[in-house]
């Protein structure tokens, strides 16, 4: 199904991913994963817009901090 990885196999990872970082920060990793793909390609497609893409980054990043503060 996943190439050589049973589903058995992927449940465990799954398990274990859930027992290290527990509920409360995987959506914050998964949106950082996400943020960082993103960030991956806009780079491949425009190297020379890699200064914006970063700046950008942080803007975003500094919004985030200060709405998650405030909760």
């Amino acid at each position: 199904m996943f190439g050589r990885f049973s589903v058995w196999e992927i449940v465990v990872v799954v398990i274990l991913i859930i027992i290290i970082f527990g509920g409360r920060k995987l959506p914050e990793l998964g949106r950082s994963l996400g943020r960082g793909i993103t960030n991956f390609r806009n780079a491949l497609k425009n190297p020379k817009e890699g200064t914006e893409a970063e700046e950008d980054a942080k803007d975003r990043k500094a919004q985030d901090d200060t709405d998650g503060k405030g909760a």
